[in-house]
């Protein structure tokens, strides 16, 4: 049975999530589009660069969309990698490259080509019966990474020196694919007003909760994860306990609990973060 007081304080939580923290957030990208289309390549872009901290986020997307024009999806169906490793040849996000960038761009594009749509392609390796994502993802992630890369690197694999297989983790090597957990999380859930609500053909209930450090940390607080690693035995273990506030859309509290340390600076050290951030009166860390 759920505690009661913590069930309230994740609703209010949930009930709190404001324009600031979507604006300090890499799904804000995808809400400056309002063709579907184009907020499902937006979400592939932006998701994918979601790793570091938040202002080399946002610094890089404002760099990638800046050269996308008004239509993301117009401009993955014409890209050309030639093309593309010329114009991002000085592109850098961390160790990511233009070259990996290009190779992005060129994956969804072939994505759109082979099926419609990345959900369309996504959805190939789905199973309705699946208590969660596991199984998808390693059909997507293996799916992906067997695309023609050759426009792009020359050659039919993938080179050893490319970090662009790091774009597409799979739970199968015991990643915790956050970032393929959060890009799911925009494009499943309903719109909310945070959550974009693209895909109906998948449910919430089977999603999982992206594991950033935020989320490890706020979580092991509240008791939702014994486990030291930020692996998908994890992400598993977090939204299992998730489920038990609400079954069908356990992943709702992913956004607001993340952005307790993301925006609401929670670091579990702080007296004066730890007195605004929300879960002060239940969270075992005493900051206070």
């Amino acid at each position: 049975m759920a505690t009661p007081d913590l069930k309230s304080i994740l609703d209010q939580l949930y009930a709190n999530r404001s324009r600031k923290h979507l604006d300090n957030d890499p799904l804000s990208f995808c809400h400056r589009y309002g063709d579907p289309a184009d907020r499902e390549v937006a979400a592939v872009i932006a998701s994918t660069f979601a790793y570091g901290g938040i202002k080399i986020i946002l610094r890089t997307l404002e760099s990638i969309f800046a050269r996308l024009g008004p239509s993301p999806r117009r401009f993955v169906e014409r890209f050309e990698p030639q093309q593309g490793l010329k114009s991002f040849s000085g592109f850098k996000h961390r160790f990511n490259d233009g070259r990996d960038l290009s190779a992005l761009l060129w994956a969804i594009r072939m994505m759109i080509e082979q099926a419609g749509s990345v959900g369309a392609f996504f959805q190939r390796g789905c199973d309705d019966t699946s208590e969660d994502m596991t199984s998808a993802l390693n059909c997507y992630s293996q799916a992906v990474l067997a695309l023609d890369f050759r426009p792009v690197f020359g050659r039919a694999d993938i080179p050893a020196d490319s970090y662009f297989p790091f774009m597409f983790p799979a739970p199968a090597s015991g990643s915790a694919c956050k970032r393929l957990c959060m890009f799911l999380r925009w494009v499943v859930r309903p719109a909310d007003g945070i959550d974009l609500g693209l895909w109906s053909q998948i449910a919430p209930a089977q999603l999982v909760i992206p594991v950033d450090t935020h989320i490890q940390r706020i979580c092991g607080y509240l008791g939702f994860t014994n486990r030291k690693n930020a692996d998908w035995r994890m992400a598993r273990e977090i939204t299992a306990a998730l489920r038990r506030f609400d079954p069908a859309d356990p992943v709702k509290y992913d956004f607001s609990l993340a952005h307790l340390g993301i925006s609401e600076r929670c670091t579990g050290s702080d007296r004066t973060a730890c007195l605004t951030c929300g879960i002060a009166g239940i969270c075992p860390r005493n900051c206070t």
